[in-house]
């Protein structure tokens, strides 16, 4: 089990965007360990995935599963499954240095994670 971090974000990304439609104490432990256990990513850069713009994307993808009725933890694990089926493209490689053909979700998290190291 992975040591979940606490947000640096409350404003924006996920927590950000979660509070408009779930409580985002009860849904950032459920999307870290979710995610966390998709990528096998560190958990500095699930944290700061989730804090970042594309954490305030996936939210949104979640907001849409509980629009449909699903429930949060269902909601994201069809935001997740998405999310690994879309793979990053030509452009979005050259724009991040993420390489081409990477599922999204473990792309941006290994991004954040490395942007995490980078800076410490």
């Amino acid at each position: 089990m992975n040591k979940i971090l606490a947000t640096q974000n409350e404003a924006w990304g996920f927590w950000g965007t979660m509070r408009h439609h779930a409580d985002p104490e009860h849904a950032w432990p459920i999307a870290f360990n979710a995610i966390a256990t998709a990528t096998g990513c560190a958990d500095e850069g699930v944290r700061n995935f989730l804090d970042s713009r594309h954490g305030r994307h996936f939210a949104d993808d979640v907001a849409n599963g509980l629009f449909e009725g699903r429930s949060l933890a269902d909601a994201i694990d069809k935001a997740i499954e998405r999310w690994m089926t879309w793979t990053i493209d030509r452009r979005t490689s050259r724009e991040t240095g993420i390489p081409r053909g990477l599922p999204y979700l473990v792309g941006f998290v290994t991004d954040c994670e490395i942007m995490a190291e980078a800076s410490a």
